[in-house]
């Protein structure tokens, strides 16, 4: 029988945990809610919008943001990005188009959720450092969260 690695287990579910308390407590998301993500796979990232009355096209979404991630919704799950990945996506693996909807037009691009998720995955790999690296450099010994001994 297999020694148990209940400790190294807990150990990982304690950074999960304070991981997902981080994620909790930023101080500036933007959440974006796409109705159509579920029919399509995708979701919209605008640029810039269409202004009546300057009859111009104005910078907006992703390049006026200051949040620094942005929590897409999707369903009963929330995917959140840093702002810069999502600049990213839309340069990589976004798909431009111009929505018509009135009354202010916009342009953006359009995202596959799973092409996001796998860019996602892949900057993790180029950048050297695996989940287990950045949980080892974000965890917190349990006795310093005040929580309840094992």
């Amino acid at each position: 029988m297999k020694d148990s690695n209940w400790d190294i287990d807990l150990r990982a579910g304690l950074q999960g945990e304070s991981r997902v308390a981080d994620l909790l407590s930023l101080d500036t998301v933007e959440v974006k809610t796409d109705r159509r993500w579920v029919e399509t796979g995708n979701i919209y990232i605008e640029t810039s919008c269409y202004y009546r009355k300057t009859d111009s096209w104005e910078k907006s979404g992703v390049y006026v943001s200051k949040a620094t991630h942005w929590a897409f919704v999707l369903e009963d799950s929330v995917l959140v990005v840093p702002l810069h990945r999502v600049k990213q996506a839309i340069t990589n693996i976004g798909r431009p188009i111009t929505c018509n909807i009135p009354p202010n037009p916009s342009r953006g691009y359009i995202v596959n959720v799973s092409s996001l998720i796998e860019m996602l995955r892949q900057a993790r790999i180029a950048e050297n450092q695996s989940m287990d690296d950045y949980y080892a450099e974000t965890y917190v010994d349990p006795a310093e969260r005040d929580l309840p001994p094992n």
